[in-house]
This record gives C-alpha cells, structure tokens and sequence, in this order.
C-alpha cells in the first residue's frame, strides 16, 4: 500500500472553513463542532496566528474559566472581555451554563468576536441552544475530505492512495502517519480515548463494553437496514436504550442515521434507517479489521461508508443544501442514496465495480423527472470534491 510522502503531509493541510475572519461579526458567536481529533484546535490556532484581532484565548479545561462562565456574573465577564476584540475557547462543551455567558458578553460588549469549539454536539449545542436564538453561526469540522487534500495533492494522488482512506479514514493524525501500524494505534486510540469516552461521560452511560458490542454489530451492517429490535434482541437489551445509545453515537460524530424516502406508496420502505460511520477508520478499528481490500468481503460496505460521507462534507462545506433519504422497495430495489435538492430528486448507487447499473424501472415509473446516477472508481472524485 502507498503512502503519502511524509515531508508533505506534515505540513499544515488547509480545512474548508479556513478562512474565520468572514464569518466573525460583533454580536455574533462562531461555533465549531465536530468529532474530537479533527484538528478544531489545530485550525483555531492557524488562525490565531494570522488574525488582526487582539485575542484573549481560554479552555474549557480551565478550573477559573469554568467558575466565571457558571456565575453568569456581568460585571465579572466584562472585565474578563476588557480590551479584547476576540475571544475563543476550546473545548467550550466543558464549562457550565457557557450559552447563558456568552449571551452576556454578545449582549453587553460592544466590537466583541466570539469563536468557541467544542467536541460534543449533544453538550454543546444543548447548552447554547436557546441563550443564543439567533446570535450564533454553527460549522461542523469532520475528518479530512478529499476536497481538502486537493490543496496538497492531485487527482491522480487521491487515486493511488485510495485504500488508505478506505481503511484508514481521514483524521488528520491518520492520514499523515507514515506507516499501518502508527495508523492502526492512532485509530484506537481516537476510539477508546476519546469517541468512547465522550459517550460514557454522559449521565447514565456506565456499559464501555455493551456500547462497543452495538457499535461492532453496527459496523458489520453499513448500508444495510437496521432493526432495533434485532439489536435489542441480540444484545438482551431494552429496545429504548438502543435507541438512547444510538442518538449519542450520532450526537457525539461517531454514527450518522439516514431515513428512506417515500412518497406513500405501499411498496417503499420508510420505518428503518440505515447508519453509516463517519470515518472509515473508526468503524474498522470496532471490528478490529485492517487487512487490504482485496481479501475482505466488505469492500462494498467500505466503498459505500466512504462515499457518503465524502459526499456529506461537499455538501457541509459547499452550501449543497439537501434532504437526503435511501429508496428501496420491500421487493429490495434500491438507491443508495437520495438527495431532494432544487425541487427535483436525484438518486445515486453506489458501486465498488464498473458494471453497468439500469436505472431501477419502479423508481423511473414513479418518479420521471428524477435523475440517476452510478458513482463508481472512474467518476467517484466528481461527486466528492
């Protein structure tokens, strides 16, 4: 398997959402949210070493932060903001009633910037939700997209490396690592470290090990309908917790829910969702499985988890503003994915293969204005990037 050249891929890899100044305006908090190790940190700092802004920098990880924050007192916060045009802090998921302090430094600072990162969308957003109606502007920081690497390499490039990002993923330690085995320990390391961590962290979430044993059940059904109760059933759980823990594995970046489309006929099936994982690494580290792909079997499961979610940062990072479904009949004709986008549908399969795919004739009867689309090795990086 290629690697990348390490002098290259160690230098700073330029993100989607670079560019802050654009979107910092008085009045107004940036949040960036996204799966630990993604580099929110890393990007803030490139920031901060480019901004015109004098900027006071903090971390949820601070005891006196933490103390300020819960007081909500404003003659306290004001002197704290004093002589700053900027004000960023990491990890902001971390500090008590955060949404109700940054609603007074919007409130009653005048010319102030506010940037704060956080990795858990469940704590964070649940924090700031309602404090913060209409003052804040949320980007989500995912793991490197190819996109993002067109910055460094070619086309040409992110062909030959392909099977890495397959088996790999693309968070940035990962990818600039120059060998399987560093890859491998990072891997496992985000997974039990972090990911996991932030899940057993919330109220009530003790079982390290039931969450793995799901995720691992999981893993092995990417693009496949899900069964809760199957699940439920497997694992001698109640159905509502595998419901519960399944909403934090989607709230904290590890999974993502995708619906079916349906337009009411009989035959299409819309009460199951499929799940997909948001890095290809992660979901091969949970099955403990990193051998190359021409001896695996679930290639097509890689190719399909990986295309979507490249899929999903073009349209995070693009503007695509899309409702997206799967389509499949109980008589198990499918369309991987569906986007309703501009009034008008469009579906797209998704094969690892360059066999010719026909349109299937259900959904060109019922839907004749809809367009189609095989994504397969010869266009995939035309849908992605």
């Amino acid at each position: 398997m290629r690697s990348y050249n390490p002098y290259i891929m160690n230098k700073y890899i330029d993100r989607a959402i670079q560019d802050l100044h654009q979107h910092l305006q008085p009045g107004k908090v940036v949040i960036i949210l996204g799966p630990r190790r993604t580099g929110k940190t890393t990007l803030v700092q490139h920031f901060l070493e480019n901004t015109k802004y004098k900027c006071r920098s903090e971390t949820g990880d601070n005891i006196r932060i933490n103390e300020l924050f819960e007081t909500g007192d404003l003659t306290r916060l004001k002197e704290f903001a004093s002589g700053f045009e900027l004000i960023v802090i990491d990890e902001a998921q971390k500090i008590k009633n955060i949404g109700q302090g940054l609603k007074i430094l919007t409130d009653y600072t005048e010319d102030l910037h506010l940037l704060v990162t956080g990795s858990s969308s469940f704590e964070l957003l649940g924090q700031v939700g309602e404090p913060l109606t209409g003052r804040k502007k949320t980007f989500t920081l995912y793991p490197i997209s190819q996109a993002e690497l067109l910055s460094q390499f070619n086309r040409y490039d992110l062909r030959e490396n392909m099977e890495s990002f397959l088996l790999f993923g693309g968070y940035p330690e990962v990818v600039t690592a120059t060998d399987k085995t560093a890859k491998i320990e990072i891997l496992n390391e985000i997974l039990n470290a972090y990911l996991l961590k932030d899940i057993l962290e919330v109220d009530r979430v003790k079982n390290s090990k039931l969450l793995l044993n799901l995720l691992r059940l999981l893993a092995f059904q990417v693009g496949n309908l899900v069964s809760l109760s199957e699940l439920s059933r497997t694992l001698q759980i109640d159905y509502k917790t595998v419901a519960r823990y399944i909403d934090l594995f989607e709230k904290s970046f590890v999974l993502f829910s995708l619906g079916g489309y349906s337009s009411n006929l009989r035959s299409e099936i819309s009460k199951k969702n499929k799940y997909y994982f948001y890095d290809n690494g992660i979901r091969n580290a949970i099955i403990s499985n990193f051998n190359p792909i021409e001896v695996r079997n679930d290639i097509g499961n890689l190719w399909e988890n990986f295309l979507f979610i490249e899929r999903m940062k073009k349209r995070a990072y693009t503007g695509m503003h899309a409702n997206i479904f799967f389509w499949r009949t109980y008589e198990q004709k499918e369309i991987d994915l569906i986007e309703e986008r501009d009034g008008k549908l469009f579906g797209y399969e998704f094969k690892w293969g360059t066999k010719t795919v026909k349109t299937p004739r259900k959904w060109a009867e019922e839907y004749p204005d809809a367009e189609f689309s095989v994504i397969n090795q010869e266009n995939y990086l035309d849908f992605i990037t």
